[in-house]
């Protein structure tokens, strides 16, 4: 397989495994998969990570995060 192609098998499955994170979130459904609102919110996320907040930002959005994945975790396994 060429160079390319393998580069753009990843960055696919990247994109695919990010816009997963929107639906589990349930960022669709709560904007009524309104693009420009998603958008702008992701926006205003990229301006607090521009901001000197930005490590607590990151430290608080992570813990969330690891909890979250947790949580589906052990409901899964139930």
């Amino acid at each position: 397989m060429r160079d390319w192609q393998v580069k753009r098998r990843e960055r696919t499955k990247q994109l695919i495994e990010l816009g997963g994170l929107v639906v589990k979130a349930e960022l669709v459904d709560l904007t009524d998969d309104d693009r420009a609102t998603l958008y702008g919110a992701f926006l205003t996320v990229a301006i607090k990570l521009r901001s000197e907040d930005r490590e607590q930002a990151l430290a608080i959005w992570k813990r969330k995060g690891k909890r979250a994945f947790e949580a589906e975790a052990t409901t899964v396994e139930d």
